[in-house]
């Protein structure tokens, strides 16, 4: 079996079908979506085009699914609450966006997987780190401060995203990879994914930027604008974003 695991595709409908083109071609067979479908520029038109591929996948729920689950639910969580309006008006407008079979959908999507992998054995799936989907750790994190994190995975493999940045590191007697970012990545523009069976492939699929840009203008996203210059165009590069989530590594 060939795997292929793609995170953080904050509702970028050309990066993702960039990315399946690539999938195709790989010989994929399975698809894990870690999470973060949700929110973007293309929600509902996302979600629909991942449903209707002919290739059997499974989902995560991540953070961000998460949030806009709770708004489809008419709940504000703690972190509505208390982030700034730039933050909470992605969340609200895609909840909008998705109707009461999409809310059962997503409901429905665990927060971690395990299955065996030709050439790999087990693997196991998850947002952000095995305990939430909102840990910020990367490839500089001390071993120190993971270790009794993903110390009780018992898989020789561990597949993570949520912080937008491929890696590839053993922490104790785990091999963790960060699969990065579809949608929203930090660093060089274009896609990124992971390739899983026989071995392990950190996957880049460059797309036609201006068009994608250009796709994202026209919906009716509250930072549309943004997204398309700040996320598909010329995101952050990697060096600013490991500064910033060095500032914020958890206790």
């Amino acid at each position: 079996m060939r795997v292929a695991a793609i995170y953080d595709v904050h509702a970028n409908l050309p990066a993702v079908e960039a990315v399946v083109e690539d999938i195709r071609q790989a010989g994929v067979n399975h698809i894990v979506v870690g999470g973060d479908v949700f929110p973007g520029p293309m929600p509902q038109e996302t979600i629909r085009y991942l449903l209707d591929l002919d290739i059997p996948m499974r989902f995560l729920c991540g953070n961000g699914d998460r949030e806009v689950l709770a708004q489809m639910s008419g709940v504000e969580t703690e972190w509505y609450r208390a982030a700034p309006e730039q933050w909470r008006e992605p969340v609200r407008w895609t909840a909008r966006q998705l109707g009461p079979e999409l809310r059962r959908v997503l409901a429905g999507w665990p927060k971690t997987l395990r299955f065996e992998i030709r050439g790999i054995g087990e693997v196991m799936f998850c947002h952000a780190t095995p305990r939430n989907d909102t840990d910020c750790f990367t490839r500089l994190t001390s071993e120190d401060r993971l270790v009794p994190v993903f110390g009780g995975v018992g898989a020789p493999l561990a597949v993570c995203g949520h912080t937008h940045m491929q890696f590839d590191r053993t922490i104790g007697e785990t091999r963790v990879v960060n699969a990065g970012s579809v949608g929203m990545p930090f660093g060089a523009p274009g896609a990124y994914w992971l390739l899983l069976g026989p071995g392990v492939e950190l996957r880049h699929t460059p797309y036609d930027l201006a068009r994608a840009a250009g796709r994202i203008r026209a919906t009716q996203y509250p930072q549309a604008e943004e997204f398309a210059e700040g996320n598909v165009l010329e995101p952050p590069s990697e060096g600013k974003m490991l500064e910033a989530f060095g500032r914020a590594e958890w206790k």
